[in-house]
């Protein structure tokens, strides 16, 4: 059985595209505009495949997201070729669980005095995602090209910079909803939604879903 590709857009979205050991924390994927996009991260078995395997136990491990974790190839290759013990699933399930709490509240202590300075720091953000977009979405220059790569660049982007910059700018509006006015709020609580169903549609195909709310960048754009 094969890892699916909703299990693999899973580990990668949630782990940011980042080696998951903490003493690595290596960026896994190269988006190259005029060359072959790529990703070095391998998608490891915490008890593996084979009984035989590291970690392995009677039956094997399962392909599914809960029994992967997103490593670089030297953390892979070191952990499993270490002696049996060395890495224990214990320890390697509390690697992924703490990796992936750490993207999730990215930026959720980072406070301001000012609306104009969440706005600046939002504003940052709303441009590398936009520009990712022109760049690669479905709708850019590069994806008429029958000869390139943009759709998998695309993929890598949703991925490792659009879903984790909307985390942090919903973190951190959240630690400063007090300087939104109620207009704002409103305008905020739409984006959470697209957020949330943007991702969700990453790892499983929704039927329709909320888009991004051109209010949100009349708001927070420079």
């Amino acid at each position: 059985m094969a890892i699916s590709d909703g299990d693999a857009k899973l580990l990668w979205g949630r782990a940011a595209g980042i080696c998951s050991n903490p003493g690595c924390r290596t960026d896994l994927t190269q988006v190259l505009e005029k060359a072959r996009s790529y990703n070095v991260g391998e998608m490891a078995h915490i008890i593996a495949r084979s009984e035989q395997g590291p970690r392995g136990i009677t039956g094997g491990g399962a392909d599914t997201y809960e029994n992967l974790v997103l490593l670089c190839p030297t953390c892979h290759r070191h952990i499993d070729k270490s002696p049996e013990g060395t890495f224990t699933v214990e320890q390697l399930h509390g690697w992924k669980n703490d990796h992936e709490q750490a993207i999730r509240s990215l930026f959720s202590d980072k406070t301001f005095d000012t609306f104009e300075e969440l706005k600046h720091q939002v504003a940052m953000l709303l441009i590398d995602n936009k520009s990712a977009w022109e760049s690669f979405g479905p709708q850019s220059g590069a994806a008429e090209d029958p000869g390139s790569n943009t759709h998998k660049a695309w993929e890598f982007r949703k991925l490792d910079l659009i879903i984790p910059n909307n985390r942090k700018i919903v973190n951190m509006i959240e630690a400063n909803k007090l300087l939104l006015d109620v207009s704002v709020l409103k305008v905020f609580a739409t984006f959470k939604s697209h957020v949330s169903s943007f991702e969700q549609n990453q790892y499983e195909r929704l039927d329709q879903y909320v888009t991004f709310p051109s209010a949100f960048s009349e708001v927070f754009e420079l």
